[in-house]
């Protein structure tokens, strides 16, 4: 049995946690980083993550800063690509959180919508983010990911203006990704000040899962932030651990610390 979940699994999941107060917490790693990659995926279920992304590795990551540009271009040289990543993941069992793919439009289009969320329900994987696709343009795949029970989780940033950003909370689904700051992903030695304005914004149009992502690096900034959102998004702080050689067990360890700092707020 692998780690496939029933449709609407991942907003379900993090609204029984966050609804028992919980803070919610979801680590990122890009796939096939390294020979079995999905050693991390355990490593941070056993450190209480609530959802895990996995980055399908891409040429040109626009939207990404310099460590998971570093950590992409690292997979591909190894011969990362959709498929094998999908296929690592449909050997994943009983993880017992929901896996969220994040990529690029292009690699969506490259085997077609269709084909792609068919690709990802097969692995176990329950969510997708896309980063470069704005909602006026999201029509077609939101209807093709919600056939094949996968969630489409929309972006909002604090630039986007309140009639679009209702439009976002109201069709994004599994949760609403509040990107903190205008800019690409990356550590940062401090929580961006946009980053409680934007969660407010969002959270007068929609109850559902309000996830903060960019440039949380610390437990100080995971607790700062889980006292506006429902919970982080940790990408960057990971994936340099993992490019500077930290194991499984490192990676768990250090999680652990954001657990502990998202559950003391």
């Amino acid at each position: 049995m692998t780690n496939i979940l029933a449709a609407g699994a991942v907003e379900r999941h993090l609204r029984a946690r966050r609804d028992t107060g919980r803070g919610l917490l979801m680590p990122y790693v890009t796939g096939g980083i390294t020979p079995g990659w999905t050693d991390y995926l355990r490593a941070f279920a056993a450190a209480g993550a609530d959802a895990i992304e996995v980055g399908l590795p891409f040429s040109d990551p626009t939207l990404d800063g310099v460590t998971i540009q570093q950590a992409s271009d690292t997979a591909l040289a190894r011969g990362a690509s959709t498929r094998r990543i999908l296929a690592d993941l449909a050997e994943v069992r009983d993880l017992g959180v929901p896996l969220v793919a994040s990529t690029y439009y292009n690699l969506v289009l490259h085997d077609g919508p269709e084909a792609f969320c068919a690709a990802l329900r097969q692995a176990g994987v329950s969510g997708l983010i896309v980063p470069d696709l704005p909602v006026h343009e999201a029509d077609e795949l939101t209807d093709v990911a919600a056939a094949a029970e996968v969630e489409l989780v929309l972006l909002a940033s604090p630039s986007t203006p309140r009639p679009r950003l209702e439009e976002i909370s109201h069709r994004s689904r599994g949760f609403v990704y509040a990107v903190s700051l205008m800019g690409t992903t990356g550590e940062r030695a401090a929580l961006a000040a946009s980053a409680a304005e934007l969660t407010a914004r969002i959270r007068r149009s929609t109850d559902r899962p309000v996830l903060l992502g960019f440039g949380i690096s610390t437990p100080d900034q995971a607790r700062e932030a889980g006292r506006y959102a429902d919970g982080v998004v940790v990408g960057a702080a990971v994936m340099r651990r993992v490019l500077d050689g930290a194991g499984p067990d490192d990676l768990r360890a250090f999680l652990a610390t954001l657990r502990r700092a998202l559950d003391q707020e």
